[in-house]
């Protein structure tokens, strides 16, 4: 939708892909990364999840980082440099358009088989 664009991007961000639970010295899950309610991440966590983002931007198309290690070492922290001042997008990554299927494609599911299936699951889960 946006790859004919040169002043708007959209790029998809995989750091938290791969991440497995943080482990602490014990091989227990490390509860400082995340709040009281265990579900939600502490500051710890949101400043690793934060730096993962930031990293992901930075690296080119199809080369991002898929996972986080949780390390909360700020070394790993990467930082725009001469040869890339800039965050990485399809074309700066050295996809063109002629590289990219931006043809319209037709759907691979018809969009009233979407519908009859949810009718069937509406009365299936009423049953």
């Amino acid at each position: 939708r946006y790859e004919e664009r040169e002043d708007f991007a959209v790029v998809m961000q995989p750091f938290f892909r791969n991440t497995l639970l943080p482990l602490d010295s014990n091989g227990k899950p490390d509860l400082s990364f995340f709040a009281a309610d265990c579900f939600h991440f502490s500051a710890r966590g949101y400043a690793e999840m934060a730096m993962a983002l930031w990293n992901n931007m930075l690296e080119p198309v199809g080369e991002k980082q898929t996972y986080n290690n949780f390390t909360h070492d700020r070394s790993k922290l990467k930082c725009p440099n001469p040869e890339k001042p800039f965050l990485s997008t399809l074309r700066n990554s050295g996809f063109r358009n002629s590289d990219l299927n931006l043809e319209k494609t037709e759907p691979s599911v018809p969009y009233w088989a979407v519908i009859v299936a949810a009718v069937a699951g509406v009365l299936a889960g009423s049953l």
